[in-house]
């Protein structure tokens, strides 16, 4: 009668086993279930932000005779693209999709206002002012309101972008933006409401100082 042979188990090398062990803990820590069980996992890999700038030095002071009488708030979808002449979109080329949101501010300089330019009579009852006209600031775009939509990059620029010192840089949209913001400021009424309520601020302020007939021009600054 034979002894049926029995076959010892396969010893697993210690290394190996070390190995597993570290790649369990890994899955455990890494997964949603391994930082639900252990919440505080999160926190312990997680990113801290800090800022390390510098003191903001002051440059220069300017004084400011402008009235700010209104301001327009614009919105703007930038659809900017660049090819290469000889090359495909996939090889070379980028094209961004970008909403700019921003304001345009209409102001009065009144530092422009000259003695012939205002005129009051003996008793000082009637009094006869000519402003310039109202002028628009440059457009400010609001970071809070603006942002990509799409960015789709060419092989070779998504490889110069790793290479570059600002990567992804939306300064051309940016500028678009902020270009067609303004134009969009021109043919708005926005310098129209800036002149009527400069007209409805100084009649206001001449009749609480006892001025009883108020007449305000605009002239060619």
């Amino acid at each position: 009668m034979t002894t049926p042979i029995r076959r010892l188990p396969r010893r697993i090398p210690g290394w190996a086993k070390a190995v597993s062990a570290v790649v369990l803990v890994l899955a455990v820590l890494f997964t949603g279930v391994g930082l639900s069980v252990l919440p505080g996992l999160k926190d312990l890999f997680g990113t801290e932000t800090h800022d390390r700038s510098g003191p903001a030095l002051l440059q220069s002071i300017q004084d400011i005779s402008r009235y700010d009488a209104a301001s327009g708030n614009f919105q703007v979808v930038v659809d900017l693209e660049k090819d290469a002449k000889y090359l495909p979109d996939a090889i070379r080329g980028t094209r961004t999709l970008y909403v700019g949101a921003g304001t345009v501010d209409a102001y009065v300089d009144l530092g422009k206002v000259g003695e012939r330019d205002v005129t009051v009579n003996d008793d000082r009852t009637s009094a006869t002012l000519r402003l310039p006209h109202a002028a628009l600031g440059e457009p400010a775009l609001d970071p809070d309101r603006s942002y990509a939509v799409s960015k789709q990059r060419g092989l070779l620029d998504r490889i110069g972008d790793l290479f570059s010192g600002n990567p992804n840089s939306e300064q051309a949209v940016q500028k678009l933006a902020a270009k067609h913001i303004g134009e969009a400021a021109k043919e708005s009424a926005l310098t129209e409401r800036a002149e009527g309520n400069t007209t409805d601020m100084l009649r206001g302020l001449l009749h609480s100082l006892g001025f009883k007939e108020v007449k305000v021009s605009y002239r060619a600054a």
